[in-house]
């Protein structure tokens, strides 16, 4: 699913025009990007929690030089979902 799909979803569940929910999307979205960047995260009861993970400094090998590298200690954003929606997805078949 695309974002396309989910504002003609959301659109056709509502009623609301698909340019109104086109904004609302994008401007959710923006809104969880910047709690991230600010280092916030982001909890949405019932679908799950956008937070920002750290990963420590490790040693990698670039294989096609033969050399290794050294990645630095870094922060990435990551999405841990609810349980509640962990257990409707594992009864799919």
């Amino acid at each position: 699913m695309t974002k396309a799909d989910i504002v003609n979803e959301v659109a056709k569940s509502t009623g609301y025009e698909k340019v109104t929910v086109q904004n609302v999307v994008e401007a959710a979205m923006e809104s969880i990007k910047a709690s991230l960047v600010k280092g916030e995260n982001v909890y949405l009861r019932g679908f799950g929690s956008f937070v920002i993970k750290e990963r420590a400094k490790k040693t990698a090998r670039n294989i096609s030089k033969n050399q290794t590298i050294t990645i630095e200690a870094h922060k990435i954003p990551s999405f841990k979902p609810a349980k509640s929606f962990v257990e409707q997805v594992k009864k799919l078949k």
